[in-house]
């Protein structure tokens, strides 16, 4: 067992404590425990196997004994005798946001609630109100998440799917049956949220390669199967289609799996025009001759006239009208990022200090890297008082003098008051490199005063960028009611970044808008939100979407180099030390 499932295990341990209303204290070590686990920087099976779990801060008896067992058998006892004691829809409700251990405890044990339904039935009926720590209001917001949790049942965040279509498409390619293999569908076209994944083999055998496909063991069962397609389900629950074709029609088909409807509507539309009859096995003419041959997509696009549009972009949002025109974009590269902003630390909630995170940074290949802590009125992420922040800034300045080719920023994620206000007062604002200004509270103001809040915000001379634009979680919370018209224009007249915040939860802002910035000539910051090192590395994902949203190099704003970037934030300072 990997150190990830040792880590969801422990979690779910205090989670399963909490929902047992144990101690505390008792649940605290295994959420603790399993935190640990997962920053690990060493392989936790050769800790086990050395025994020098215990060494590290925080895993005591206990914890060793009962991570052991998981490494060396890959089952714990004590989690499965827990799991048994637990209606499992108590764990279903817990994706409702709002909803934590204590309350699905008390919607338990006071009426007898233990699925969903139930609860939304108890809601339907007025039931909750009388609750201790809910009431109306709340009531209302646990109805909210279960038709959201509802209506989102069966999607998956596009990291969980690419890991188990990555360990696929790498078990597949070592058979010599298959010539060629690929994912396809929304999963390549890089969709923040996806409901399967496609999978497309090119080989001359389909029986042999569907055959090796459901004896992979990730593969819980094959639920269709004809012709050259495999339908299953894997052991995670999410739902694999492969699909398999001779090595000659795969560039076709990989084209036609890989586009979404309204692309492929369009590309056949636009072939019909042109006598030319486009589907998964080939071009053909109204003779049904083959029109032309291709060995690569990039010779399928070439023969019918257009630039080869990648896949990200094939959305049928002008992408074929640009290509015949040759004018797509060149869409921005993970190479392109030279630097990484909003990044928290020790300070406030992150789990490294400075060093850690500038090491990171460093190994990635970045120029440069914007420490943001929470400012003070986050208290529950730890928020910085004025006397940390000024701690803070003297330890980069220590730090910042140990390199020549590397710059770290001093920045805050200072929290937009409900009346638009940020936090702090404009002299400590203006101490800082750049400021990120973010909601972080009263989600629930109407449209218009949401709007207000951040065209304000964006309006304050110390503003360097907007963060999270819309507080979306996906497929778990949906975002507050805002106006991004008039957010981006406010971005715009105040010559002002919009984050796309590069979080796998989040990807805020969404690739629409982040074309609706280009064009009204707003910057994109890709900033991972990262609380560890390994966060760091969730800026690719955020270039996944910046490319969804056609942005190019120059449109995004840590792609500018180092020298570039200290002449960005430092000739608009408004105040100095």
């Amino acid at each position: 067992m990997d150190r990830k499932e040792v880590s969801r295990i422990l979690n779910e341990i205090g989670v399963m404590l909490e929902l047992m209303g144990e101690s505390p204290f008792k649940s605290r070590a295994y959420y603790n425990g399993s935190r640990t686990i997962e920053l690990l920087q060493e392989d936790i099976k050769k800790l086990v196997e050395k025994d020098r779990l215990k060494e590290i801060k925080g895993i005591g008896k206990a914890l060793n004994q009962k991570i052991t067992e998981l490494v060396t058998t890959g089952h714990l006892k004590y989690y499965e005798d827990l799991k048994g004691e637990i209606p499992p829809g108590l764990f279903e409700m817990l994706r409702i946001p709002g909803l934590g251990p204590k309350k699905v405890r008390v919607l338990y044990d006071r009426l007898g609630i233990t699925t969903l339904g139930e609860l939304e039935y108890s809601c339907i009926e007025n039931r909750l109100t009388a609750l201790p720590g809910f009431g109306a209001r709340t009531q209302q917001k646990v109805l909210e998440g279960i038709q959201y949790l509802n209506k989102n049942r069966g999607r998956y965040l596009y990291p969980e799917a690419l890991e188990k279509a990555s360990k696929l498409v790498e078990a597949m390619a070592l058979y010599p049956e298959v010539k060629r293999i690929s994912t396809a569908g929304s999963l390549r076209r890089k969709m923040a949220v996806v409901k399967d994944i496609d999978i497309l083999v090119a080989g001359d055998n389909a029986e042999i390669i569907m055959d090796r496909f459901a004896a992979l063991p990730e593969i819980e069962r094959v639920v269709e199967r004809g012709g050259a397609k495999l339908g299953a389900l894997l052991d995670s629950g999410i739902k694999v289609d492969l699909r398999v074709v001779t090595p000659e029609q795969y560039p076709y088909a990989l084209h036609h799996f890989t586009g979404s409807k309204e692309h492929n509507t369009a590309m056949r539309h636009r072939g019909k025009k042109r006598g030319l009859k486009i589907n998964e096995y080939g071009v053909f003419t109204e003779a049904e001759e083959s029109f032309g041959k291709c060995r690569h997509e990039e010779e399928f696009f070439s023969n019918l006239g257009l630039q080869y549009i990648p896949p990200e972009i094939r959305e049928n949002t002008g992408e074929i009208e640009a290509a015949e025109n040759n004018s797509l974009p060149r869409l921005v590269e993970p190479g392109d990022i030279q630097g990484i902003f909003h990044v928290h630390t020790l300070y406030s909630d992150g789990s490294a200090d400075i060093a850690e995170m500038v090491e990171k940074a460093r190994k990635m290949g970045m120029k440069y890297i914007g420490i943001s802590d929470h400012s003070r009125s986050a208290y529950y992420a730890g928020g910085l008082d004025q006397e940390a922040v000024l701690r803070q800034m003297e330890e980069i300045d220590r730090l910042n003098r140990l390199y020549d080719d590397f710059m770290i920023f001093k920045g805050i994620e200072s929290d937009i008051l409900a009346d638009g206000s940020l936090d702090y007062p404009d002299e400590i604002l203006g101490l800082f490199d750049f400021v990120i200004a973010s909601v972080h509270s009263n989600f629930g103001m109407d449209r218009g005063s949401m709007t207000g809040r951040l065209v304000k915000a964006l309006a304050h001379p110390c503003t360097t960028m907007l963060g999270h634009p819309t507080g979306r979680l996906l497929l778990a919370r949906e975002g507050y009611s805002v106006d991004l018209e008039e957010v981006i224009k406010a971005a715009a007249q105040n010559n002002k970044i919009i984050e796309l915040n590069a979080n796998p939860h989040r990807l805020d802002l969404d690739w629409q808008w982040c074309r609706r910035a280009k064009e009204s000539g707003v910057r994109i910051s890709i900033n991972p939100d990262a609380h560890s090192p390994r966060g760091l590395e969730d800026v690719f994902y955020g270039v996944n979407t910046a490319r969804k949203g056609w942005l190019e190099k120059e449109d995004v704003f840590n792609a500018l180099p180092l020298a570039d970037m200290e002449k960005e934030l430092f000739s608009g300072r408004r105040y100095t030390q």
